[in-house]
């Protein structure tokens, strides 16, 4: 079997990557024992300097892996570099950061001398999602390897070439060989490698449903696992917002990698009041940005990933007009090549309908007309996911006040919702389980191992 890797601009085959047969995964994991049993006994000092090494690599290679992306995934080229330039700074936010957080802590108790100690795992298994194909890795790798792990990454199999070129990016920067390598297999063997008695943890980015499938399998093998899965974020705009600024950062959101980011905004849920000047607003904001090749500096809106996955939104969309959402741009499947969906408006969405229930993981916008706060809120919380939410208003305290009652992992207030190294980042309800970055995701794969001594 081939994994292929397909430009979604042009629908042409970029290469064809043969995938890692049996005997090639069993070496693979055996060197990532070898390699783990070495590091774990390295300083921090020293990891420290190869995560340091891993960012300057990035910052070097910069342009070619922001074309890379733009070529297996269609992400505009200039949101190619913000990626890297994030993935660099994580490198060097857990290079710093990683050994304070790690610490033995001291509790006292009867004993003569008691603590708690944070000790690496083993090796964890990544399974990574393709639409932020950078990102999402050096955000699970560098704690991860920071804290004394090894690392398997399990890509997407639409972006081949995104995984291989990250394992050369760890390589010349000086990890140790097995330590961090890419693995070419199809999702159908991924089970299988969870029950593998040398993957000792797994953390999966990717929808709802493989989730559960990862979380079913690791169960039975009772491995920890971390989950950051599908979102369908609510930002609140209230009576008192500034329309002008809400109705840019919600566009900036949605069309954040061609809308497709489990955090991007999708339901925008408008006290009616003010709901006509911020539809007028936010469809002028839409209208400005360029969709187009993935290579044009000037392209804002890139194709989505796949064409399967355009003809789903587009499907998405027909059936929440068909159920009585109005239609304000957009909607329409271009003529042209390549798997591009337009920025498009749906508004007098309400319950029952796609655009309401269902991810709309594109550039797809909600419009969900309330009456009033506490009306916002609950419509908020009307979801099966919980990965992020934003409030704008004027009154801050108004907007902190809110977030408390918000359903989800995240709550920002007159700003899109992001990722931060420094801020704890994942989901409740079937947005996943566990945490991501800052001094919580660095803990997520170690043993916490209490020591006493009598």
């Amino acid at each position: 079997m081939a994994i292929k890797a397909i430009n979604p601009a042009t629908g042409q085959l970029l290469r064809s990557y043969p995938e890692h047969p049996p005997a090639a995964v069993q070496t693979l994991l055996d060197n990532a024992r070898q390699a783990f049993d070495a590091w774990r006994q390295t300083s921090f000092a020293h990891r420290a300097s190869v995560l340091r090494a891993v960012a300057q690599r990035l910052r070097t290679t910069r342009e070619a892996h922001a074309r890379l992306m733009a070529q297996e995934m269609g992400k505009p080229v200039t949101q190619g570099r913000s990626e890297i330039d994030k993935c660099a700074l994580t490198c060097d936010y857990y290079a710093e950061q990683g050994e304070r957080f790690l610490q033995p802590e001291v509790v006292p108790t009867d004993a003569v001398k008691s603590y708690v100690r944070f000790e690496p795992l083993g090796t964890v298994l990544a399974i990574m999602p393709w639409n932020f194909p950078f990102w999402q890795v050096v955000r699970f790798a560098a704690p991860a390897l920071m804290a004394g792990n090894a690392a398997l990454l399990k890509h997407a199999s639409n972006v081949p070439g995104c995984a291989l070129a990250i394992e050369q990016v760890f390589a010349d920067s000086g990890t140790p060989a097995g330590l961090f390598q890419s693995l070419l297999i199809g999702s159908d063997r991924v089970a299988e490698l969870i029950h593998h008695p040398l993957i000792r943890a797994i953390t999966l980015t990717g929808s709802t449903p493989a989730g559960q499938s990862v979380a079913a399998a690791a169960g039975a093998a009772l491995k920890k696992t971390v989950l950051e899965l599908g979102g369908s974020d609510p930002y609140i705009v209230l009576e008192d917002a500034d329309l002008p600024q809400a109705a840019h950062v919600c566009a900036a959101s949605r069309l954040i990698n061609s809308g497709q980011s489990c955090i991007a905004a999708k339901r925008f849920i408008v006290v009616e009041s003010v709901r006509q000047p911020f539809e007028r607003l936010f469809v002028e904001v839409l209208q400005t940005q360029r969709m187009g090749d993935p290579l044009d500096e000037s392209t804002t809106v890139g194709p989505l990933a796949r064409h399967d996955l355009r003809d789903g939104l587009h499907e998405q969309v027909q059936r929440s007009v068909a159920d009585g959402a109005r239609l304000l741009v957009g909607g329409k499947i271009p003529s042209s090549p390549g798997a591009y969906y337009p920025p498009t408006v749906l508004t007098q969405v309400r319950k029952g309908m796609a655009a309401y229930d269902e991810e709309t993981f594109g550039p797809v916008a909600a419009i969900i007309p309330v009456k009033d706060e506490a009306a916002a809120i609950a419509a908020a919380n009307d979801s099966p996911f919980g990965l992020g939410a934003a409030v704008f208003t004027q009154d801050r305290a108004r907007g902190e006040r809110i977030t408390a009652s918000l359903e989800a992992g995240s709550c920002f207030v007159n700003t899109q919702v992001r990722s931060d190294p420094r801020l704890p980042f994942g989901g409740i309800k079937a947005s996943g389980y566990g945490r991501e970055l800052s001094s919580v995701g660095i803990r997520e794969f170690v043993n916490i191992k209490t020591v006493y001594i009598a």
